[in-house]
């Protein structure tokens, strides 16, 4: 009994041990996005682009599939129920409703948490075991300036560019089966996705994307920097890493759901 309350205990306080550096990791990322222009040179701009052409153009694609699959079913199976009411016309709705609120921000973090997620921690958990932050520490380089900074700045901006695409891909794969498979009208389905789809739809989704963004790289950036005990430590540092993300983004959905729900914002 004593054993399983010293597990219990030692759990509770390793989490909040991290929990707490997440958040120092945050905020020190914050202080330098806004001092680092007034100290000195700040980071390239050249770096945040290449960062958000790897975690954004780079997962297009990816993230077209997804989308389009994901309203290609939902598409297909609110059909089967609606259809018993006569109301097939509402698939349209259906779909546009849920990519906009729900599926398309948490399906592409989900996706971008498991690839650009992994590659932040792997790349950053490379040059941790083999001293390349300590060497940019030792030449007075700042790594959260020169490492964190364009990581967090570039998927804050890619991941809610990806969950508007990933929304309009989806509406199209609902479309495809409404007028193709289930003989709507195109202009009827268009107008019936459009009527039931309020502004609080679309921010709502872009809201979770951008918290969702936060969660990713810093998560992916905290073990990355955390990273012991070489080739192994890594692959180990990774796995963690994409875990923790899907974990968080699923629970901060619920939480952010919740409050959307309850508020009447």
């Amino acid at each position: 009994m004593i054993a399983i309350i010293e597990g219990i205990g030692r759990t509770v306080i390793g989490t909040t041990r991290h929990i707490k550096s997440v958040a120092g990791l945050f905020f020190n990322t914050i202080f330098w996005i806004v001092v680092g222009p007034f100290k000195g040179k700040f980071v390239k701009r050249r770096s945040i682009f290449e960062q958000m052409v790897f975690m954004g153009v780079k997962s297009i694609i990816i993230t077209f599939f997804v989308a389009l699959f994901t309203g290609i079913v939902i598409a297909m199976q609110s059909a089967y129920q609606l259809s018993k009411l006569g109301a097939t016309i509402y698939v349209a709705a259906m779909v546009s409703v849920s990519m906009a609120r729900e599926l398309g921000p948490v399906l592409t973090a989900l996706v971008v948490a498991g690839r650009v997620g992994a590659a932040i921690t792997a790349e950053l958990g490379t040059m941790k075991v083999s001293e390349q932050i300590e060497a940019l520490e030792t030449i007075a380089l700042n790594p959260v300036r020169f490492l964190v900074v364009p990581r967090f700045l570039g998927l804050l901006i890619m991941l809610p560019c990806l969950t508007v695409f990933s929304d309009i891909v989806g509406i199209v794969g609902g479309f495809l089966v409404g007028v193709y498979n289930l003989n709507l009208n195109p202009y009827r389905y268009m107008d019936v996705s459009f009527e039931f789809m309020v502004w609080k739809d679309v921010w709502t989704g872009i809201l979770k994307s951008v918290s969702f963004a936060i969660i990713i790289s810093m998560i992916g950036c905290y073990m990355g920097l955390n990273t012991k005990g070489g080739a192994e430590g890594v692959g180990k540092s990774t796995t963690v890493s994409v875990v923790t993300s899907f974990i968080l983004i699923i629970l901060f959905d619920c939480v952010l759901t919740g409050i959307f729900y309850f508020s009447n914002i």
